[in-house]
């Protein structure tokens, strides 16, 4: 299908109607992903207003530069601006992914201003990594439905417009825009369990099964 600015609209604006407001910050990594939302964003004419959040875990030597990207492409967009620095370090028995995922969250949610809906730019990719992941985890159906569209944080709500659309689809439309994003390596480390699932398995499966991100979508929803 390919990203489809209508059928993005369409989700947002399906978002807004459920309760969240027209008042985006978008959680802003830098990758790919983020810088999609960020700039489909901007092109709405629902949103009333725009901002960006960089949340820097202190984990990477080039996290100041990757910082600098974020800032550097909100201001070519006249978008806001704020960064945030987190302290992602596991507790005992926590996993580096998960600890850095609840430092990240954390600090979204006290950004987060009332009525204020985050975005995030999750995919059909990511969302299908999650509900194999909680279901090796043996999840029941709560865990089963993964990533909602629409949730509650903090004061706000959190929104994930792209969960539509496969990575591959987005990539071709930021190429056609010429926008410019970061790669983390990190995310190319087979130690992580995504990371895992995303390198060795998920080919396989999309091989064998096209369509198995946006049927995990739907099952998930």
């Amino acid at each position: 299908m390919g990203f489809s600015t209508e059928v993005f609209e369409a989700t947002v604006v399906e978002a807004v109607a459920d309760g969240a407001t027209p008042c985006f910050a978008v959680a802003l990594s830098g990758g790919l992903d983020s810088t999609v939302a960020l700039h489909a964003l901007r092109e709405l004419p629902l949103t009333q207003s725009l901002r960006a959040i960089h949340v820097d875990h202190g984990l990477h030597p080039d996290s100041g530069a990757w910082r600098e990207h974020c800032e550097r492409a909100c201001l070519a967009i006249e978008v806001p601006f704020t960064d945030a620095l987190v302290d992602a370090r596991p507790r005992r028995g926590e996993s580096p992914e998960e600890a850095a995922r609840r430092a990240r969250y954390g600090c979204l949610a006290t950004e987060l201003r009332p009525g204020e809906t985050l975005v995030t730019g999750h995919h059909a990719d990511d969302q299908l990594e999650t509900v194999l992941l909680q279901l090796l985890r043996g999840a029941g159906p709560a865990g089963l439905a993964a990533m909602p569209v629409l949730a509650r944080l903090g004061a706000g709500w959190l929104c994930r417009p792209l969960l539509r659309f496969r990575r591959r689809d987005l990539h071709a439309w930021a190429r056609a825009r010429r926008l410019s994003w970061l790669e983390d390596p990190s995310n190319r480390e087979a130690g992580f369990d995504r990371n895992y699932l995303r390198h060795k398995v998920l080919p396989a499966l999309h091989e064998r099964w096209p369509a198995a991100a946006l049927s995990a979508v739907r099952s998930a929803r």
